[in-house]
Order: structure tokens, then sequence, then C-alpha cells
């Protein structure tokens, strides 16, 4: 007779093999549906794959620009007397010297935003009015020594921010430069001529020199994940860099065997970008780097469809399309998404690029999102420094509106591997995550959760300030916005959590029919903190309670828990364990224990102009501090509304 335990670990065996072997089939998608030979046999010349009207085809241009070329043409005419920025070396010095990015960024992303303009509203005019001042821009930018942000540049061997003449970077910025500058190239290179054949030979060598031969000559950029080191962090510069470097050997590289190294070597860095995403489709992230993440991703794949024919295409995977609807369930209402990391509280996607990567994956979903989006804003469809994604826009606009406005209407959302839930529960909004301390953009922050009513905020992240020096580098944590502490969460034994691959959830479970999310935090705690086990227990009634239960033990704890919830409004307290959240029509009672802890509220301004244009001046940070120190114990919360 089989012992029952011989039994289960052989069942055991068999889940794991099953679960391994769906993880290894979702991976290497796109070197699966390409070889380098392949590629090599469906890519199309130039000429075959750009489906955008040829210059001089004004019927074209005009069915194109549509309503929009005459703002197009208005915003162009800005910038005809517009004078070229220089930017200075002590403005690149200033990132090293004080933390500061704006300093270089600012009159760095005025040229480039001309540049953009220009080039758009000659395109849709076509009468050559802003060739002269396109040219300027052009000269300009290609006379810069580097098209790197000065906050990238410590990236090189030197550690400085000052560009070095020995060695090319490619960032996003270099990477957007390079492939702005091709476009323009592959539009009005003939008119450039017309007027000295040296401008537009000038693009060509600063695109190859820049972007071309170091992509070929180099597999150490760290966003390109070629190391083969399986515990690298893969974020949206993957695929963000991985577009633009598309973008440029598609439309500059003359020698074939250069373009088909090129583009499968984009395939295979990418591939590292779609692999380290969880199979849930989640970004770790946040909604507001979506569309530099998956949504760039998307970008580079349709580019990639339209440069073979189709033949290298992988929408229809539903990792992909995971990916793509992560978007529009994150979306709470009324401008509000779920702002877990240095995601902003405020956003939800641009509707033309939701539409499109909807429409590709197949999905009504991100489509019927992308309209609710476009009727509730009409958004800009010229993108800085994007021309790709800005003639996608023009194109999908018209059939944006033709589909039917609607939001996600599920009652929850839970991503398992990535361990973020949301349930929606009458006018309620609840988000929570797991996960770990060392995601991108990470926030100690394991654990913590938010809560809305009537698509306003109650209890909040916070999210991140302007970024400086300081945001990723080693005193990342030394800010406040890092801080666990800052987050809606304990303080345990007199410690916060840490940062670090190691700090994580564990046991986490979701259970949709009781609306219940459950999950161990200690593992995210340093020894210092003597945590044994915090147990949460989030559950979301139909009628929007939200029920926080903590169970904990402790070895030997020395201080007393202290419980931080972050609140958008200033808490009022109606008696002695009762406090009052209201933000216009929306109110709730925030339920405690009075007899188990002494209440305070902590004022936490904010100058910094990315904090308060979303929350306005000032948030509050609710401390609810235990009376007595215990091994073992449990606490209660409740959230009730208020009709």
């Amino acid at each position: 007779m089989i012992k029952r335990a011989t039994i289960q670990q052989f069942l055991l065996c068999i889940t794991l093999l099953l679960q391994l072997s769906f993880v290894f089939a979702q991976r290497n998608l796109l070197e699966a549906k390409a070889t380098k030979e392949q590629v090599a046999q469906v890519l199309l010349p130039t000429t075959k794959w750009v489906s955008y009207p040829a210059y001089s085809d004004r019927t074209a241009w005009d069915k194109l620009t549509g309503d929009r070329k005459a703002a197009i043409i208005q915003e162009g005419e800005k910038f005809l007397t517009y004078e070229w920025k220089v930017v200075k070396a002590t403005d690149y010095l200033a990132y090293e010297r004080n933390g500061t990015r704006v300093i270089m960024e600012n009159p760095f992303n005025s040229n480039n935003t001309a540049l953009m303009h220009l080039f758009l509203a000659e395109l849709a005019e076509g009468k050559g009015k802003f060739i002269d001042q396109l040219i300027n821009g052009v000269w300009h930018t290609c006379d810069m020594r580097s098209w790197v942000l000065s906050a990238h540049q410590p990236v090189q061997r030197t550690k400085r921010a000052l560009p070095d003449e020995a060695e090319v970077i490619i960032d996003l910025t270099s990477g957007d430069i390079g492939s702005l500058l091709s476009w323009i190239h592959y539009f009005l290179a003939p008119s450039f001529d017309n007027i000295d054949p040296v401008i537009a030979a000038r693009i060509r060598k600063e695109v190859k020199v820049r972007i071309l031969d170091p992509y070929l000559q180099r597999s150490d950029y760290w966003w390109q994940a070629l190391s083969g080191n399986p515990d690298q962090m893969v974020n949206n510069w993957n695929p963000w860099c991985n577009f633009n470097v598309l973008a440029a050997f598609l439309l500059m590289e003359t020698d074939a065997n250069r373009k088909v190294e090129a583009v499968h070597k984009s395939m295979r860095s990418v591939d590292r970008f779609i692999d380290y995403t969880k199979d849930d489709g989640a970004c770790e992230e946040g909604p507001s780097y979506w569309g530099h993440a998956a949504g760039k991703m998307y970008d580079y794949l349709q580019l990639l469809s339209y440069a073979t024919g189709g033949k290298v295409d992988i929408f229809a995977q539903p990792k992909i399309r995971a990916m793509g609807e992560y978007i529009a369930r994150s979306y709470i209402g009324n401008g509000w998404v779920v702002n877990f990391a240095d995601a902003s509280a405020k956003g939800g996607g641009e509707a033309g690029l939701v539409y499109r990567y909807g429409k590709a994956t197949n999905s009504t979903e991100m489509q019927r999102f992308a309209a609710y989006l476009h009727q509730k804003n009409k958004e800009e469809v010229v993108h800085a420094r994007d021309a790709f994604r800005t003639f996608e826009s023009l194109w999908s606009e018209k059939e944006v509106t033709l589909q039917s406005p609607a939001l996600s209407t599920a009652a929850s959302a839970w991503y398992p591997q990535t361990q973020f839930c949301y349930m929606r529960s009458k006018d309620a909004f609840f988000g929570a995550k797991g996960g770990y301390n060392a995601e991108s953009h990470n926030h100690n922050d394991v654990g913590s959760f938010i809560y809305y009513l009537k698509n306003t905020p109650l209890l909040i992240d916070a999210g991140v300030g302007t970024y400086t020096k300081f945001t990723f580098g080693p005193q990342r944590y030394s800010i406040w916005t890092m801080q666990s502490e800052y987050h809606n969460l304990p303080v345990i034994n007199g410690t916060p959590q840490k940062d670090g691959r190691d700090f994580r959830a564990k046991n986490v479970s979701f259970d949709a029919s009781k609306r219940r999310l459950q999950l161990d935090i200690s593992g995210a705690y340093p020894k210092l903190a003597s945590v044994t086990e915090w147990l949460l227990d989030y559950e979301l009634s139909e009628t929007g309670i939200l029920t926080i239960k903590e169970k904990y033990s402790l070895k030997g704890p020395q201080y007393p828990n202290q419980l931080n919830f972050l609140s958008a409004v200033p808490p009022m307290q109606v008696e002695p364990g009762k406090i009052r959240l209201t933000n216009n029509d929306a109110s709730a009672i925030f339920s405690y224990d009075a007899a188990a802890f002494d209440y305070s509220v902590l004022p936490v301004e904010l100058p910094d102009v990315r904090l308060s244009r979303v929350w306005g001046k000032t948030i509050y940070r609710i401390q609810l501090r235990a009376k007595s120190i215990q091994s073992d114990g449990s606490y209660s919360f409740v959230i009730t509304p208020e009709k």
C-alpha cells in the first residue's frame, strides 16, 4: 500500500511540474516566433511598411490630421521665432552638485518640444514654412555632445554627470531623439537636400554614432537585460529604449545584415521584459508608468509587426493581453488610479494608446475604456519626442469615438503573482498589495492599502515627489514617501519595513466570493522588529464597509506598536474610537479601539508640486500608538461609509 504522504508528495511534484511548464511556455515569446534567419526573410523595405502619407500627398495628410490640422499648424507657428536653448556644462553638473535634474532637463525638453511641433506642423501644412526653423532645430540638436539626461549620465564608467567623449550611452531621451530625427529624415530629407545635402547627412551620421553603432557593439547597457542575470530588474527602460532603437534601425540603417542583427537583438532584449513581468500582467511600477512599460512594449510590438508584414506578431498571446488590460482595471474613477510605487494617483492612460493596444489584442474591455477616457478628456495627439505614437494617435482617433464608453464593472481584480488586489463594492473601492521591497520603483509598502469612496480618496498612497539625484540613489529610503511609516502600515516594535528582495509578503491569498485578502507581512521587516507573524486580513462588504484585522506575534517586544494611516483629508475625531473622514460628498467613519490606542494626527506638508498638484498642500498621517507592549495580540479597524 502506498502511504498517504507519498501520494501527497507525488501530487505536489506533478503540480509543480505543471506550474513550471506553464511558466516556461510563456518565456521567449519573440525569439520563439522568429529566428534571425526568419527575420531576414520577412523584414520589409521601409517603403513597404510605412503606411503614413508621403510628405507631398496633401490630400492624405489633410485626411489624417482632420479636425486637428489647424491646431497642429497654429502650435507649430508658436515656434517659428523660437530661440534654441543652450544646455550648459553647469546644467549637467547641477545634478551631482545639488541633486537637481530640472536645470538640465528644462532647456533640453523645451528644444525637443519645439522640434516636434515644427515637424508636425510642416507635415500638416506642407508648404515649407517651417523648414528653415526645423533645420535650425536639427542642427542645434546634432551639435549637442549628448542627448542623454544629466540624471542618466552616471551610468558611464566615469560615474559623472558630464558626458564623457570616450563612451556613448543610450538612454530614454537619446533614444527618443534618435527616433524623432529618423522620422524627420524619412519625411524631409529631400527638402533638406534641396537646401544643402549636408543637413540630412548630418542626421544620418549622428544617429549612426549615437544609436545604431553602440547598440550593435554593446550588450551591457543595463536596460538591455542581456547579461543572463535571472535576478535582474527589468523595467520600462527596456521596451522604451528598444522601441526607439528599432525605429532608428528600420528607418536609417542601409546595411541589411546590420538591420537584421539589430532587430533580432532587440527581440531578445524585449523578451527579457516580457519574461520579467509576472504572468498575471500587472505593472509593478504602477498605472502612470504603464504607458512607458506595457504601452511602450505595445509600440515596439506594433512597429515590429508593421516592419515584418505581420509575420512577427505576438498580440494573440494571453500574457500580452493581460499586460494591457491591467490599465483598465487599475482605474478607480473620476481620474483617480491605483498608485502603488512611484506612480501618481491621477491619470488613467492615453485613450489612443489604450484603444490601439486593445484592438491589437482583441480586448473589448480596453477599447471601451479608451472610449471613456477620450470622452472624458479629449487629449492632445502630439506626443513630445514620439513621432510614431503621434502618427498612430492621429489615425486611430476617429475609431476611438465609435466605441461605447465603459469602465470595468468587475467586483474584483486579483493579480496572484504580483499580489495586487482591487475590490469594488457599491460606492467603495479598495486596493492593496503584497509583493516585495525590491520591485521597480519600490516603496517599502508590502501590505499597504488604499480606500476610496464615491471615486474620491480617503485613505491613500501619497506617491512620489519630483525626481532628484536622491530618488534613485543610496539615499532613496531616506525620502519620506518611500518609507513604510508613511503608508497604511504598522511600525512593529519600533521598526519600519526594510528595502530589499528578501523583504516580502508570504502566505498571500484572496477569496473573491468573500471579498477577502489575507497576507503575512512579517517578512517585510528586519530582524530588529522581532516579529514572527503579522497577519493582515482585509474584507470589503457588499455595502462598502472595510474591516481590517491584524494579528501578530513578537519575540521580546521592547516598544509599543504603531499603526499608521495616511489620509487625503483632515481627520475629525467624533468621539474616542471614531474618526470621520470627509472629502466633498464622500464620508466614512474610521473605528478603532480607543482603550487600546493613543490617537494623534500629524499634518504632512507638501511643498513639492508633483505631490501638491494631486493632493493639495497637506495630507494627514493618523497614528494609533498601542498603550501596551505585548508579545501576541490582535487589532481590528472598521471603515464604514456614511449616507
